[in-house]
């Protein structure tokens, strides 16, 4: 199987604080792998790295077996660097992509707390994204030497607001549709930038239990749709459980476990992170 997504011995570091230390991990070309871990494990933060919100301070990311960012620790974090493989990198060329460029490459993501154009109608929230692969400038915009293209991606708009269920909504304001429509917009958003690795930060978040069940089949069926690669974050055993090919399971920055549901679901190190241990008496 070929990898779609590596991280190499990616850490970040805030001032005196590992937030992730030192993860190494791989999702292969069409798997469904879930990142998983209690509060303030640093999944998040993972996700920030990959999509170039933040600029880690050690290690290497790669997309399609090539590395798309590297960076390793110099200036004030070199002398404070409290994480592992510091001089690992130090011959190779640093890449820090910034988050519209990781976009263009084929990596979309949602956000753990829904971020939609407020303002804005369905249709719009979707088109915008559309222009993510856009080849118009300035100039033919303002001339509109571009008018069949932008007509092409308002159809393009439509089509997939269609596929999505959003259809009859495009024209109320995005925040005006229930809790799961929006989850189900913010997704369809990400879908319009064309990506084939979508990374989910907690999709299921502040959902009822059959809204989750259907956001399970919904992810199946945009994965094989679109040929995707999907990485997400979760809380959702159940859905985790239910749809994902691996899990990595993080604590405190740290890898802890990985495997199969079963593998994980019976891992003593996994249910001591989620459960605490026990003091001996």
């Amino acid at each position: 199987m070929s990898y779609k997504l590596q991280l190499e011995d990616v850490t970040m570091q805030f001032g005196g604080v590992v937030a992730v230390n030192n993860l190494s991990l791989h999702v292969g070309e069409g798997e469904i792998v879930a990142l998983i871990g209690p509060n303030g494990a640093g999944k998040t933060t993972a996700f920030n790295c990959i999509t170039g919100v933040y600029e880690p301070s050690n290690g290497r990311i790669l997309y399609d077996g090539k590395p798309v960012i590297v960076n390793h620790p110099s200036g004030k974090m070199k002398k404070n660097y409290a994480g592992k493989n510091a001089d690992k990198y130090i011959n190779e060329n640093v890449l820090n992509p910034t988050p519209d460029e990781i976009t263009k490459m084929g990596i979309a993501r949602t956000f753990q707390n829904i971020r939609l154009f407020k303002s804005m109608t369905v249709f719009e929230n979707v088109l915008t994204a559309m222009h993510v692969r856009a080849k118009a400038n300035v100039f033919s915009s303002v001339f509109r030497l571009s008018w069949k293209e932008e007509r092409k991606m308002a159809e393009d708009t439509e089509k997939l607001l269609a596929e999505q269920g959003l259809l009859e909504h495009k024209d109320d304001k995005a925040t005006s549709l229930p809790y799961g429509l929006q989850r189900r917009l913010e997704i369809a958003r990400a879908l319009a930038t064309r990506p084939s690795l979508l990374l989910l930060d907690e999709p299921a978040a502040g959902m009822n239990p059959q809204e989750t069940l259907e956001l399970a089949q919904f992810i199946r069926e945009i994965k094989e749709k679109y040929d995707l690669t999907v990485f997400m974050i979760e809380h959702h055993m159940d859905l985790v459980m239910q749809i994902s090919d691996r899990i990595y399971v993080l604590d405190f920055g740290s890898l802890i476990a990985e495997g199969t549901p079963d593998e994980v679901q019976n891992n003593q190190r996994v249910i001591d992170a989620y459960l605490g241990v026990a003091e001996d008496v």
